[in-house]
């Protein structure tokens, strides 16, 4: 798969709820994911690894009540994505996020992912 059909399954699958099954079968094993400075989490290594980061996200929410993910625009062989959340959480409440995720493709799968969002 070259960067497009990686951006448009992730992007797929995203909207369809399979964010472990997108993490399985589109992520290297190498892969490193990146959150803003000073949040937990701040830089993972590996797929396992990854895959346990967003299990923890997943198991602390209540409830989802809402969201969007824009479609992909690409360039080379990154693309980026926007994301919408109104999600509850066990530990903070109901919030509000929006992020901008960023990917790097290799070899058909996702190597790097970096998200941006207000720290407030």
């Amino acid at each position: 798969m070259n960067t497009n059909d990686v951006a448009q399954k992730w992007v797929q699958m995203c909207r369809e709820g399979k964010n472990m099954e997108c993490v399985n079968e589109l992520y290297a094993d190498n892969v490193i994911s990146k959150e803003m400075p000073g949040w937990s989490n701040e830089v993972t290594e590996g797929k396992q690894n990854v895959i346990n980061k967003n299990q923890e996200w997943l198991e602390n929410v209540v409830e989802f009540h809402g969201g969007d993910v824009s479609d992909p625009v690409i360039a080379g062989n990154h693309f980026t994505s926007k994301m919408d959340f109104d999600v509850t959480f066990k530990d903070r409440g109901r919030q509000q996020m929006e992020e901008v995720a960023v990917f790097e493709v290799k070899d058909g799968k996702i190597v790097s992912e970096q998200f941006f969002y207000s720290m407030e």
